[in-house]
C-alpha cells in the first residue's frame, strides 16, 4: 500500500505533505514539534489533524501486517488461490481480512469438525453440488460403526453440518449479510425485570434502526445490559438474509437442493446471525466509543485551556459536612501561605467562627479570589462564602470549580512530594485554589480520564481513551508553553520530547544549580540529548535568560533568522525585551511576506510565526479568551423564574446538549434543540467547556433539581 497516497486521499492533502509527515514521524519527531516547527513540510496542518494522520498510518500499517500474516497462513496450508489473493489485496479493514481467513482458521470442536473426522466431507461436497437425486444410496456408503455413523440419516446430518459451517465461513456471504443487517436491522432493548425501576427505564421497551442509532444511546443500553437491567438484541426479518444465502447456495428444487436450503437455514440461525449480531454490536460500540472519546477530548481541551486568573492570591475551599471545610491560601505563584479547617455547615456559633476565620484570611493575605470545590456541601459553602463577601469591604469574588480527581491527586506520591507537611485533605484545598489560578498547570497532575468531562468514560477501552486524552494534554501544554524555572515535573513531562525521567532530571538540576539562565543550559541536564533538545526547546520559556528569544516560542534553530529579520526591519533584540516591535509585521508586509522569507532563507509560515512571537514575547494563547465568570453572590433554585436571563459557564458538553453553571448549586441543561436558532449536528459545533454564555430559564423542577435552559433568541 502506498501510505502517502492513501492518507493524502483520506485527509484531502497533497501527497508530498503526507509523505513528509510519515517521514517526520518515522524519524522520531513529536506531533507538537511537527505541527509547530515543520509547517512548510505539511502545509500548516494543526496538531489534531497530524495526530489523526498518525493514528490512521498506524492502523494502515497494522492492516498490511495482518494481511501478510493471513496470506502466509493460508499459503502454508496450500489453499492460496488467485481469488483469495485478490480478496486479501482488496480488503480495507481488519474485519474483512478475518472473514477471508475464517474458513482456514483452526477451530475448537464443532459439529462440522466432528463430521469431518467421521469422513463425511465428500458427502457434503456431493450434496452441495446438487447434481444428483440419489442421496440415499450415496449416504449409505458412509455408514461406519467405528466412526459412529450408524445410518444414512446420520451421515446426511453430518454432511449438512459441514455445509452449514462452510456457508457460515463464506467471506462473501458474511459481507453481504453484514451490510443488509447494518441497513435494515433494529437494535432493541427490553427490561430484564419489568418491576425493577432504574435509570434505564426509557430503554425497557425501546428500539431504533441500527443505521441511525446514536452513540450515547448505544452506550446507555450497553451499560444497562452489563448491570443486568436490560436485554439487548438486533432484530431483522430472517427472510431478508436467507433469500440472499439461498440465491448464492441453492440450485433448483431437487431433494439435494432442499437439503442445502435446510443447511443454509441452520447456518443462518445457529452460526451466522449470532456471530454477525456480536460483530455489528461491537462495531456500534466501537463507533460510539470513538464518538464519546472524541467528545471527551474536546471537553478536556476546553477545560485545560480555560484562561488562568493570574497575579492574585487565592483561597481554595474544599467543602465537607462532618469533617468541615478545608481551607488553603496560596500566593500568585501557587505557593501555600496558610491552611485551616472551618465549619460553615455546623452550629450558628461555628458558622460565625468560620466567617471570622475566612474574613481574617482574606484581610491578612489580601486574597481577591476564592475557588470552591463542587462536591459534597458545595452549595452550602457557596452560600456561606457569598455572605462573607457581602459583609466585608474588600473586593473579593469566587468561582465554583470542578474538584474531579482532586482526592486522587491529594493521595498521590506527587502531592506528598509537593506538600509533605500537609494532610491530604488540605492538599485538596490547595489544588482547588490552583485550579482557578492556572487550570492547565494543576490539571496535568491528574490522570486525564479522572477529570470528569466525558460520558461513560469508565466503559471506554481504557488504552484508547488514555492515548486520546494524553494527546490532548500534550497539545494543550505545548500550545501554551512552560516556564522551565517554575514548571512542575508533571507539566514538564507533557512537553514535546520530555520523558518522565528527563522532567525529574530538569527539576533536580534546577534545585541543585538554581534557575536556568538559557535554553542552551538544558543540554547539561542528564539524559537530555540533542534530539530531545530539538523537540522540547521551543516549548520551554526561560524568562531569566539574557537572550529575549529564550522567552518566546521561536525555536533555537530559527534564532539567526529572527535576528536577521530584526536587522532587515531596523530593530534590535532590545526591542523584544522592551516590547517595542508593534510595527514589525507592517514592515514585513511592506517588503512582502514571501520575499522577506526568501531573503531570510526560511518558509513564509515560519516567518509569520516568528513575527507573532517577537511582537508578543512570552504570550499565553489563553489570555486571548474571555476571562472566567467570577461571582460575588449566589442564587437559589427557588429564585429562578421562567424567562429569567442569566450568564453561565459551560461545564460539560454531551451528545444531547450542554450543562451550564448559572450560579445555583444545580447545573442547568441546554438541550441541543435549544442551543441555536439554526439546526446543528452536535452541541460541540457551537459550545466548548469554559465558554461564558447567556441563557434564559425555560423551566425549573425543584423536586427533581432540574433546570431547562435555552440559548435561542426570543
Amino acid at each position: 500500500m502506498n501510505y502517502a497516497e492513501k492518507l493524502a486521499s483520506e485527509f484531502s492533502i497533497r501527497t508530498d505533505y503526507a509523505q513528509n509527515i510519515i517521514t517526520l514521524l518515522d524519524e522520531g519527531n513529536t506531533i507538537p514539534f511537527i505541527a509547530r516547527y515543520r509547517k512548510e513540510q505539511h502545509g500548516t496542518l494543526d496538531d489534531q489533524t497530524i495526530r489523526a494522520i498518525s493514528e490512521r498510518l498506524e492502523y494502515l500499517r497494522n492492516l498490511d501486517k495482518r494481511r501478510e500474516e493471513v496470506y502466509n497462513l493460508i499459503d502454508s496450508l496450500g489453499k492460496m488461490t488467485d481469488e483469495i489473493k485478490t480478496a486479501l489485496d482488496n480488503a480495507t479493514v481488519l474485519a474483512e481480512l478475518e472473514d477471508i481467513y475464517r474458513p482456514y482458521k483452526p477451530k475448537r470442536k464443532t459439529r462440522a469438525s466432528v463430521a469431518k473426522e467421521r469422513g463425511l466431507e465428500p458427502l457434503a461436497d456431493f450434496i452441495y453440488a446438487q447434481e444428483s437425486n440419489n442421496i440415499q444410496s450415496e449416504a449409505e456408503k458412509y455408514i461406519d460403526e467405528e466412526k459412529a455413523v450408524s445410518t444414512a440419516e446420520e451421515a446426511i446430518q453430518g454432511a449438512m453440518d459441514i455445509i452449514a459451517e462452510n456457508i457460515s465461513d463464506s467471506a462473501d456471504i458474511r459481507k453481504r449479510l453484514k451490510n443488509i443487517i447494518r441497513l435494515n436491522a433494529l437494535i432493541r432493548s427490553k427490561a430484564s425485570d419489568q418491576d425493577k425501576d432504574s435509570v434505564y427505564a426509557q430503554y425497557y421497551d425501546y428500539s431504533e434502526p441500527v443505521s441511525k442509532a446514536a452513540g450515547h444511546r448505544i452506550l446507555a443500553m450497553n451499560r444497562g445490559e452489563s448491570e443486568g437491567f436490560l436485554k439487548v438484541s438486533l432484530e431483522i426479518p430472517p427472510e431478508k438474509c436467507l433469500n440472499i444465502i439461498f440465491r448464492l447456495t441453492v440450485k433448483g428444487n431437487s431433494e439435494l437442493s432442499e437439503l442445502v436450503r435446510t443447511a443454509a437455514e441452520d447456518a443462518y440461525s445457529r452460526l451466522i446471525f449470532p456471530s454477525l449480531e456480536n460483530e455489528i454490536r461491537s462495531e456500534l460500540t466501537e463507533k460510539a466509543d470513538e464518538q464519546a472519546i472524541a467528545l471527551f477530548a474536546v471537553n478536556l481541551r476546553g477545560l485545560l485551556m480555560q484562561p488562568p486568573v493570574k497575579g492574585h492570591t487565592a483561597i481554595g475551599l474544599d467543602p465537607g459536612y462532618r469533617t468541615g471545610c478545608k481551607l488553603a491560601v496560596v500566593d500568585a505563584t501557587g505557593r501555600v501561605l496558610d491552611t485551616a479547617v472551618i465549619y460553615p455547615t455546623h452550629s450558628d456559633s461555628q458558622v460565625q467562627m468560620s466567617k471570622t476565620k475566612l474574613k481574617a484570611m482574606i484581610k491578612k493575605y489580601h486574597a481577591e479570589i476564592i475557588a470552591i470545590g463542587n462536591g459534597t456541601a458545595s452549595k452550602e459553602t457557596e452560600m456561606f462564602t457569598a455572605e462573607c463577601i457581602s459583609e466585608i469591604d474588600d473586593k473579593v469574588s469566587y468561582m465554583v470549580v470542578s474538584e474531579a480527581g482532586a482526592s486522587v491527586y491529594s493521595a498521590s506520591k506527587l502531592a506528598a512530594a509537593e506538600m509533605p507537611d500537609l494532610d491530604l485533605t488540605l492538599r485538596s484545598a490547595v489544588s482547588i485554589a490552583r485550579r482557578l489560578q492556572d487550570p492547565l498547570a494543576e490539571l496535568v497532575k491528574i490522570e486525564p480520564k479522572a477529570i470528569g468531562v466525558g460520558q461513560y468514560q469508565h466503559d471506554m477501552p481504557q488504552k484508547r481513551l488514555s492515548e486520546a486524552l494524553d494527546g490532548v494534554v500534550e497539545d494543550c501544554v505545548n500550545s501554551v508553553g512552560a516556564d522551565i524555572n517554575t514548571a512542575s515535573p508533571s507539566l514538564l513531562s507533557r512537553v514535546a520530547g520530555i520523558s518522565k525521567t528527563v522532567s525529574e532530571n530538569i527539576v533536580a538540576y534546577r534545585e541543585q544549580n538554581g534557575a536556568f539562565h538559557s535554553r542552551k543550559e538544558l543540554m547539561k541536564v542528564s539524559k537530555l540529548g540533542p534530539k530531545t533538545f530539538e523537540q522540547c526547546a521551543g516549548f520551554l520559556r526561560v524568562p531569566e535568560s539574557d537572550d529575549p528569544l529564550d522567552n518566546t516560542a521561536v525555536h533555537p534553530e530559527s534564532y539567526k533568522a529572527a535576528e536577521n529579520l530584526l536587522k532587515l526591519c531596523g530593530f534590535t533584540t532590545d526591542d523584544i525585551r522592551n516590547n517595542q516591535l508593534g510595527g514589525l509585521r507592517a514592515k514585513v508586509e511592506k517588503i512582502g511576506l514571501q520575499k522577506a522569507a526568501d531573503q531570510l532563507d526560511i518558509g513564509a509560515p515560519t516567518l509569520s510565526d516568528i513575527i507573532t512571537e517577537l511582537t508578543k514575547p512570552g504570550r499565553d494563547p489563553r489570555d486571548e479568551l474571555p476571562p472566567p465568570l467570577l461571582r460575588t453572590d449566589v442564587l437559589d433554585i427557588k429564585d429562578l423564574k421562567e424567562g429569567m436571563e442569566l450568564k453561565g459557564t459551560v461545564r460539560n458538553v454531551i451528545d444531547f446538549g450542554a450543562f451550564v453553571d448559572i450560579g445555583v448549586h444545580q447545573d442547568g441543561l441546554v438541550h441541543i434543540s435549544q442551543i441555536s436558532d439554526k439546526r446543528i449536528k452536535h452541541p460541540s459545533d457551537v459550545l466548548s467547556v469554559g465558554d461564558i454564555i447567556t441563557v434564559r430559564i425555560l423551566s425549573v423542577d425543584e423536586k427533581k433539581g432540574r433546570i431547562s435552559l435555552t440559548m435561542k433568541s426570543k
